[in-house]
């Protein structure tokens, strides 16, 4: 039977020739990240100039967006190119994208790990409707972002009479993943980690395209691993494995148990902290659309609040999920984003992604960059920096109803409250709501044609998408609804509501 073997992270680096594809499994803040190996390859090319020319390829974000993760690639003719669901865990390789140092592409994430799986398969490239109508559609860019990204990736194909979107294949050289430990025959196991990600198919994408699959763990045990079932990587995929006794299970953190799903949830638990300011607000408005009887999802940012507010409240937050793929437990924000204490279930972050494409999420809640009067939703290019969508497409896509929240306006906004009564002290100078996203994350057009339930809830106004565009349902007491926002808008919209009598008699 096969043994595994046990190298350091030195000589893995130098297995890494130039002009590789290189897969990265793993979630920004540390989680399941094999940054000791990435750390190795770095080191060779600052030595030696060697590997050049990398194709870097990841779902999620990698790194503490200082150092780590896909930093270690960001220095000049290191990588050729990037296709990365989620940019902003790493400032220099959004860098290197700006200035055209290298072919940028972002995608969604779903698409990006369950293309992995296909090409494991031997299957000619993902077929999927995920991505229609949003920047990752050739017909809005293809996802190339910037003028060094020519090829295209991505096409718009026929089957059946429906249109769907046809992510071309890739073939993968290098899959660095990460596990708790392995044993002598090289299953790895995850049971430790705060999830499974995507590292079995990233290495069953590297494996069967004749590459190489690059482990990383904590512990090198003496036995097989049991249960067998705790194995999340077989060792018939794993060429070589590095131990890094000074793993930590997210950035920075020593392991935690109660992020594992390894630690019953105590019978009491002390309050989740409450999002302060304006993030309170728009939670607090947000949380009355939680059903308890629902599948939900959060993403990052404002939305990750409002559990806290929901258990404030007294309110049935419903069956939660996440796209590296926890279930249920309490959710962690920040750099532990992706993470939860006391999850009931974690599954592999493509099978998460599975359940997302088709149509499992009854309510998502999720950011909101920009805004325009077609009801898209841009969180992917803001300003002059690749953002990336991480799994907002395949979440919004087919979520039964989308709560998008966001502020109304940015820098200098300031607002204060009094119960329920809102009150705007000073305007912010850059408005969300614009004429025209540049970039499309979310489709209004292609929400209303599915008859998908839309709202986007802000801290001084909620709107509805209709099948004629925005409409104004909702402000808070203390709001002007003429000067706060109509007012503030770019472009018109219609009122659901009654107007103040000034305003009217104006």
């Amino acid at each position: 039977m096969k043994k595994v073997r046990i190298v350091g992270a030195d000589q893995m680096a130098s297995e890494v020739f130039d002009g590789a594809t290189v897969v990265l499994s793993g979630s920004g803040g540390g989680l399941q990240e094999a940054d000791h190996i990435a750390e190795a390859i770095e080191k060779r090319f600052l030595a030696t100039g060697h590997p050049r020319n990398l194709t870097l390829i990841h779902g999620l974000g990698i790194g503490d967006g200082i150092a780590t993760g896909i930093t270690r690639f960001a220095h000049k003719g290191m990588v050729k190119r990037v296709i990365g669901g989620h940019w902003s865990w790493s400032k220099k390789m959004q860098e290197l994208a700006r200035t055209n140092e290298i072919e940028a592409y972002t995608l969604p994430a779903g698409p990006i790990q369950t293309l992995m799986r296909e090409t494991g398969a031997g299957r000619h490239g993902l077929v999927t409707h995920i991505g229609l109508h949003t920047f990752a559609d050739p017909r809005h860019g293809g996802g190339r972002c910037n003028d060094k990204a020519t090829e295209d990736l991505v096409e718009v194909i026929t089957l059946g009479g429906k249109e769907l979107l046809w992510y071309k294949p890739i073939q993968v050289d290098f899959a660095l993943i990460r596990g708790t430990a392995c044993d002598p025959q090289g299953n790895l196991t995850s049971r430790e980690e705060p999830s499974e990600m995507d590292a079995f198919a990233a290495a069953m994408a590297a494996h069967n395209c004749g590459g190489k699959v690059l482990a990383q763990v904590r512990d090198v045990l003496d036995e097989s691993i049991s249960p067998a079932r705790d194995v999340s990587v077989p060792g018939v995929l794993v060429d070589m494995v590095c131990q890094f006794a000074a793993q930590t299970q997210t950035t920075g953190a020593a392991y935690d148990l109660s992020m594992s799903g390894m630690q019953r949830a105590p019978d009491t638990r002390a309050a989740m902290p409450l999002p302060d300011g304006v993030r309170y607000l728009i939670a607090r408005r947000a949380a009355k659309e939680l059903r308890a009887d629902a599948c939900v999802n959060f993403g990052f940012g404002v939305p990750d609040g409002i559990p806290a507010v929901a258990q404030a409240e007294g309110r049935e937050i419903g069956w939660t999920t996440i796209e590296q793929g926890p279930h249920n437990g309490e959710l962690l924000g920040g750099h532990l984003f992706g993470a939860t204490r006391y999850p009931s279930a974690i599954v592999k972050s493509t099978e998460q992604f599975d359940f997302f494409s088709g149509g499992g999420v009854d309510i998502a809640f999720l950011g909101m960059g920009e805004l325009d009067a077609e009801g898209n939703v841009n969180v992917s290019w803001l300003g002059d920096s690749i953002v990336g969508p991480g799994g907002f497409v395949d979440i919004t896509q087919r979520a039964k109803k989308v709560v998008f929240c966001g502020t109304f306006e940015a820098k200098g906004l300031v607002v204060e409250h009094e119960g329920e009564e809102v009150f705007i002290r000073r305007h912010g100078d850059v408005s969300k709501l614009v004429k025209k996203v540049r970039h499309i994350t979310f489709s209004g057009a292609r929400a209303r044609a599915d008859g998908q339930e839309v709202l986007y809830v802000t801290e001084r106004a909620v709107f509805q998408l209709t099948p004629n565009g925005l409409r104004l349902i909702e402000v808070p007491p203390g709001v002007d609804v003429q000067a706060d926002v109509l007012d503030r808008m770019p472009f018109e919209v219609e009122v659901g509501i009654a107007l103040s009598p000034c305003t009217e008699s104006a």
